[in-house]
């Protein structure tokens, strides 16, 4: 059974020698001193906890808080592209029925040609398999399955030398991993290392600090923080100059770029106006070009001088009264047919193609080939096995397609291992860069969690609070510069 506190030996001896008066006194002396230390008033506060957490009184929240997001309306880009892409079908068929009203009423000299489907073989595997189809015959079945044997050969041999270059970058990427991450062991000890330092050295910088305030009276001192402080907002103040710098330094740039596309275009101008002399010496040339040619003519050289001067009025895209004027002199008997013929061709808009590129006029597919492909002479070979000038081509056009692939090949395999050791290289030197900025970062942190801390115990201090109180809080602070965040395993 508990000992009450007015019941012990010791009480229970002084009772014994002390009056009635006397032992009323010294009960009510040890009642106030219970009810002043443990017995707490009906009100109850959290001062004491606001003292252990270091919780100010009156602490705002940051302003990004309440900054309020704009609402993104989503119907909007939907509506947007929905009408764009109707419109855009509304603007076609109105091309459609713009160019079918054309269509009836253009002049034939400047309708463009009807285009014909004309098909193109410009693999060899196709143009062999074309022949096949086309001829049937011993010659072109060898020769085709000629083509497609080395076909086969060449994309297994492909296949595996690709397989192959990409297990040796693999393995060779596998090594500059291990070396890197070897590296990179150091350099995160190297961070962390740093940061356990840091959190050291704050605990003995504020240590020593609080210590002063707590073994001495120093307002001189206090007064001198304040006023550091003071002039610490202002440093912060002036920094903002900088960014005024800046928008100056954009402004001059906009003005710069100004003056250089008004310049430049200045110098366009010039030069097309230079050009424009450098055409006018040309079409002045070449109707003096024309003048020679009709003046030195004769029924001899009439073919001569038609054709000629048939390049030359294209050239200047003459007119008829020029043409008229300049041809007056010769005494042609198709002079007149020449110039309407003249004056025809200069004015349509296009030209038709030849009969053999273009497919002729009918709308009915040709075909053609064109092959640029080392199995291109294999197929030659194959057809005439006796012309030794087809082996050696085919022996060599492989050869060097082979030699080249494979150069290929293994300069891309060893670019690749290149490029990623010295990716692997630049990461390891940026990662050490790295650990004096991660250092100044968690030193901000620290002090950022840290400073609103000093200033309440600054705080405190000028209002008087007692020294005990006082050590109840620096010993906190200390205790969240050492466990407090940022914390060195995040």
């Amino acid at each position: 059974m508990p000992i009450s506190p007015l019941h012990d030996a010791e009480t229970v001896r002084q009772q014994k020698n002390l009056t009635n008066a006397q032992k009323r006194t010294n009960s009510e002396t040890k009642e106030g001193f219970l009810v002043n230390n443990y017995i707490k008033e009906d009100c109850a506060d959290l001062n004491e906890t606001m003292d252990t957490l270091l919780i100010s009184k009156k602490v705002s929240m940051p302003e990004k808080l309440d900054e309020k997001k704009r609402d993104k309306k989503n119907l909007v880009p939907i509506s947007a592209i929905s009408l764009g892409v109707m419109g855009a079908i509304a603007g076609i068929a109105g091309l459609v029925h713009y160019s079918s009203k054309v269509n009836l009423t253009i002049d034939k000299l400047k309708r463009v040609p009807p285009t014909v489907r004309n098909v193109a073989i410009n693999d060899e595997s196709f143009q062999a398999l074309y022949r096949i189809v086309e001829c049937p015959n011993y010659r072109t079945i060898q020769a085709g399955c000629g083509v497609f044997a080395l076909t086969a050969m060449a994309f297994m041999g492909k296949t595996f030398f690709d397989g192959f270059k990409e297990v040796w970058v693999k393995k060779r990427e596998a090594d500059i991993q291990k070396n890197l991450q070897e590296k990179l062991i150091d350099i995160e000890t190297q961070s962390f290392g740093g940061k356990i330092q840091i959190t050291r050295s704050l605990l003995s910088q504020k240590a020593i600090e609080l210590s002063k305030y707590l073994n001495y009276e120093q307002d001189n001192k206090i007064k001198k923080r304040e006023t550091f402080e003071a002039l610490k907002f202002k440093g912060n103040s002036k920094r903002q100059n900088p960014e005024k710098k800046k928008n100056y330094a954009y402004f001059l740039v906009g003005l710069g770029t100004l003056a250089g596309i008004i310049g430049l275009g200045f110098l366009s101008l010039k030069l097309l106006t230079k050009s424009k002399g450098h055409l006018e010496k040309f079409l002045n040339d070449t109707k003096s070009e024309i003048s020679k040619v009709v003046k030195n003519s004769s029924e001899n050289t009439k073919k001569q001088d038609m054709a000629n001067l048939e390049n030359l009025f294209k050239t200047i895209e003459a007119t008829d009264d020029y043409m008229k004027k300049v041809l007056e002199p010769l005494n042609w008997s198709d002079k007149e047919e020449f110039i309407k013929r003249m004056s025809k061709e200069i004015g349509k808009s296009t030209v038709d193609a030849n009969v053999y590129c273009g497919g002729g006029t009918t709308p009915k597919p040709t075909f053609y080939s064109h092959v640029n492909d080392y199995r291109a002479f294999l197929y030659n070979y194959l057809l005439d096995t006796e012309n030794a000038q087809f082996k050696s081509l085919f022996l060599g056009t492989t050869g060097l397609t082979a030699v080249g692939y494979g150069g290929k090949l293994m300069g891309d395999a060893i670019k690749e291992v290149q490029v990623k050791k010295y990716n692997a290289q630049t990461e390891a030197e940026l990662q050490q860069r790295l650990v004096s900025t991660e250092l100044r970062n968690f030193k901000a942190k620290k002090d950022a969690s840290i400073q609103p801390l000093m200033n309440e115990f600054y705080k405190q201090i000028r209002q008087g609070k007692p020294r005990e109180e006082l050590k109840v809080m620096a010993d906190n602070i200390l205790l969240e510069i050492k466990n407090g965040p940022p914390y060195v395993y995040s």
